[in-house]
């Protein structure tokens, strides 16, 4: 026997330090080479660090929400010389398994991530459940089926209002740290304009009746994008970060943009790369494609990060006004309300338009007022005027 540490590596892109987000094992465990071991969290994503090695787990290293240190050690392994599993369970396992239907093996829970996430979340113990997936592998629907089921023997409810602790860890802790330095360091101001879409709207529902498979429909986002784009030629200082560090302004030619995008996890930021590459379909399929990723968790680590300037929008969730808050080191912000039919006076006569307000913010030290107007003034005589977002403008 011998035994083996194992130290936090480097998860990529010069990581210093990651949040242990959950344990998937726990001491006296036995596992197998790349079985997983723990959940943790970067700046950039939620990361799954397997096992290194085949062995008994003798103890971990840390508690979820614990900041870890590239190079800490993270836990401790008792294996054999030859790198297999501790012999103990083996035996003991045949002869279990021989002598009744045994319930799940002993170890870790069989779990995806983001079930585990969700039992976290609502203080499920996974260890207590039989999945009814291969293997006693846990389900969301053994979840869901948990969470609803009434507690055995469970006493009368009372008038007791007890506060509930969440801990802030992982995504959710990255979150409020960048939202917290934004607000902090950054002099906001806002700008809101309402727009009339009720031509883009006929537009968009021409075009999707004209779609073939395998093309989506299109909502408002790619039009919007499309408009920001062709505005951003004019008024290219809202394509910028700011270097706090060297007191520089990098204005960007290429435009990265972030799609603000609400998760199981928290608020994430996939980026469009060149978006000015694109034409409207191609636009609409990447703005798709990077969403799922990072609702799916399948979003590579470049995915989340690199964006020039970021959309945000909740759709029907959109409300009337907003005040988003810059995504730093960025100095502009577009946010997109929902679309609302009302009465509207047109050439002296009442007529119902359908509306929406674009709610934006910038980073007054960069953009001045006339500027941040400028850009979206821009976008709305395009978006009222939609042929005029396929114009050449040579």
């Amino acid at each position: 026997m011998s035994t083996h540490t194992f130290k936090l590596p480097d998860l990529g892109e010069g990581t210093v330090s990651a949040e242990i987000i959950a344990w998937h094992v726990k001491p006296g465990d036995v596992l197998t080479e790349d079985q997983p071991l723990v959940e943790m969290s970067t700046d950039k994503a939620v990361v799954e660090v397997p096992s290194p090695v085949s062995g008994r787990v003798i103890s971990i290293h840390g508690k979820p929400g614990d900041v870890v240190a590239v190079g800490a050690e993270l836990a401790t392994f008792e294996t054999s010389a030859n790198g297999a599993s501790a012999p103990a369970t083996a035996a003991a396992t045949a002869t279990a398994s021989a002598a009744a239907p045994a319930p799940p093996a002993a170890g870790p829970v069989r779990a995806s991530p983001a079930t585990r996430r969700r039992a976290l979340e609502a203080g499920i113990d996974l260890g207590a459940m039989t999945g009814s997936g291969p293997g006693g592998r846990i389900q969301p629907e053994d979840l869901k089926a948990r969470a609803n089921a009434p507690a055995p023997d469970a006493a009368p409810a009372t008038a007791d209002e007890r506060s509930e602790e969440i801990p802030v860890i992982g995504i959710r802790r990255v979150i409020a740290q960048r939202m917290s330095e934004a607000a902090r360091s950054i002099p906001h101001f806002s700008y809101v304009e309402e727009v009339d879409i009720t031509q883009l709207h006929a537009l968009r529902e021409q075009l999707n009746m004209r779609a073939k498979p395998p093309a989506g429909g299109l909502s408002y986002l790619p039009f919007i994008v499309v408009a920001l784009l062709r505005a951003l030629q004019r008024f290219p200082q809202c394509n910028a970060h700011y270097d706090a560090a060297r007191e520089v302004l990098l204005r960007h030619r290429a435009v990265h943009v972030g799609i603000a995008t609400q998760t199981g996890e928290g608020l994430k930021v996939p980026v469009v790369r060149n978006a000015q590459r694109l034409d409207l379909r191609a636009l609409a399929a990447e703005i798709a494609r990077v969403t799922s990723a990072a609702r799916d968790r399948s979003a590579r680590r470049e995915e989340l990060s690199g964006s020039t300037i970021t959309v945000t929008s909740l759709g029907k969730l959109g409300g009337i006004a907003s005040t988003p808050i810059i995504n730093l080191p960025e100095v502009a912000i577009i946010g997109v309300n929902r679309a609302v039919l009302r009465p509207m006076v047109v050439e002296g006569a009442v007529q119902p338009r359908l509306m929406m307000n674009l709610s934006s913010s910038f980073d007054h030290r960069f953009v001045d007022g006339a500027d941040a107007a400028g850009l979206i003034q821009a976008i709305r005589e395009m978006l009222e005027q939609p042929a005029t977002l396929f114009m050449s403008d040579r």
